[in-house]
């Protein structure tokens, strides 16, 4: 667990709003080296200019997490400024909604190549770089931070290409805490699960791919999307909230990080269901009327 983060560096993907932009904004008060890494060249520009009038030492580039040479790229650039991170958040990530028979295979290498393989190159470039800082000295310690989602532990209806890709960041985060502690108690990892969290990835077609502008949505994903926009605007907590709960979770080396525990209820609902081999249970069964309303809108000619 990392108690003191005064001089250790973070890198933070997303890092140009909503998760990724709170943690910078709290590592550069905790005196902490920031690597800032985003798609978005003018949010990026924004985050980089506020760490630095804050004082504190930045690293920015403009990266595509799914894209391999990107962030080998990455990697190596932060091997040369900073060293080793102690900190690493992989947090971009993107939104997509619809029925899951509807979405193009753009829709799923989009989503699952920026959720997933974002999360799968973070990995598999800074874990052994921390491990080779932590083999050279015993008092140096670690800890990796995936952004999945309670969409990694449910399976809400009409969203399913997000879903699969955060069920694997939590199967992969899982294998990883795992992983780490079969040969170091110095590199521990977490998973974030929030909930609706205002964030702005409910407008993540900001960053969809050129390639991908003439997709018209279907019905589906145009219900999805107003669904999510009404869900995330009417979240109560905020992504600076969550971002000081990761914080607190690195320092205690706790593993799962929730933004609403009260929503744990319908994960060990769908638990039991698979316990007791039942049909999984109506995702709407303590509010019927979104349930009916999405019905509706779905059914409608």
């Amino acid at each position: 667990m990392i108690t003191d983060f005064k001089g250790k560096t973070a890198v933070l993907t997303g890092a140009g709003s909503g998760f990724g932009l709170e943690c910078a904004r709290i590592g550069a008060r905790l005196g902490m080296n920031l690597v800032l890494v985003d798609v978005q060249q003018d949010a990026l520009d924004k985050a980089a200019a506020e760490m630095q009038a804050a004082g504190a030492p930045v690293l920015a580039r403009k990266v595509d997490v799914s894209n391999a040479a990107q962030m080998e790229a990455l990697a190596q650039a932060v091997q040369q400024r900073f060293g080793a991170p102690h900190l690493v958040f992989n947090n971009a990530g993107v939104g997509s909604g619809g029925l899951i028979w509807e979405n193009s295979v753009r829709d799923w290498e989009w989503v699952l190549g920026v959720n997933v393989m974002g999360v799968v190159h973070g990995v598999r470039l800074f874990t052994p770089m921390m491990l080779g800082a932590a083999k050279k000295d015993p008092a140096w310690r670690g800890h990796i931070v995936n952004t999945a989602s309670m969409a990694g532990l449910l399976n809400p209806p009409n969203m399913g290409v997000y879903n699969v890709s955060k069920h694997a960041v939590v199967s992969l985060s899982e294998t990883l805490y795992q992983d780490l502690s079969l040969v170091t108690d110095q590199i521990s990892a977490s998973v974030l699960c929030p909930f609706f969290v205002a964030t702005g990835i409910n407008q993540s077609h900001r960053n969809r791919p050129g390639d991908m502008a003439g997709e018209k949505p279907t019905k589906s994903q145009l219900v999805g999307q107003a669904m999510t926009d009404k869900a995330v605007g009417s979240g109560k907590v905020t992504a600076a909230d969550v971002a000081q709960k990761v914080f607190d979770a690195v320092a205690a080396n706790q593993f799962y990080i929730y933004s609403h525990p009260k929503a744990i209820g319908s994960v060990q609902t769908r638990l039991e269901d698979i316990l007791q081999a039942r049909n999984p249970t109506d995702p709407f069964a303590d509010k019927p009327e979104i349930g009916a309303a999405l019905r509706k809108a779905l059914r409608a000619d």
